[in-house]
């Protein structure tokens, strides 16, 4: 059995996988996701998606799958990607306040002995309650979501932040299980 190599030191991602991989090794990718547009489109992170494995395949000497993810918010066909600090926190989340936004994951599977890759992307949307804006900030002084798109986590969300959530909860967290089993036995 080819060994499994997550490209991503994601601590979620490397949660969500150990559900369906009971062994695999972490690498981290050398790709600067810095996003020079703020319009989505599911080629750019496809692309993301994909330059992250590529950025491992090289690190690998023996036969292997990498698996690597890219998660973005969107909110009506822009990005919404991770604040610098306080103010870009809460300005994010005033926007998504009462609103739905889609959360989409594209995750690539490569298989380095044939070159052989696999990306696929899921879309979920979630709509936030209307919140009081001493919610929103509570929540990003508890929190800290700095190193999350959008300026949430899902799972660290307080009762009441989510009205609705439609698609696979694990894609909002950073990691759509099924979809990643479903390309990891089509790759092997």
């Amino acid at each position: 059995m080819k060994k499994i190599i997550l490209a991503s030191t994601s601590p979620r991602r490397k949660e969500l996988l150990s559900k369906i991989v009971s062994e695999f090794e972490i690498i981290k990718p050398d790709y600067d996701e810095n996003i020079e547009t703020k319009e989505f489109s599911y080629e750019l992170i496809e692309k993301i998606a994909q330059n992250k494995g590529l950025s491992v395949v090289n690190k690998v000497n023996s036969p292997a799958i990498i698996i690597s993810a890219d998660t973005l918010v969107i909110y009506e066909q822009k990005i919404l990607g991770k604040p610098k600090d306080f103010n870009e926190a809460k300005q994010m989340l005033t926007l998504l306040n009462g609103k739905t936004h889609k959360v989409v994951t594209s995750i690539c599977v490569i298989n380095n002995e044939n070159n052989k890759k696999i990306i696929k992307s899921e879309t979920s949307e979630v709509t936030f309650n209307n919140l009081k804006n001493e919610e929103i900030e509570n929540y990003i002084k508890e929190y800290k979501p700095y190193d999350k798109a959008g300026s949430y986590g899902i799972q660290e969300l307080p009762d009441g932040f989510v009205k609705e959530i439609l698609g696979d909860y694990d894609n909002i967290v950073g990691f759509p299980v099924k979809l990643a089993k479903e390309i990891i036995n089509e790759i092997k």
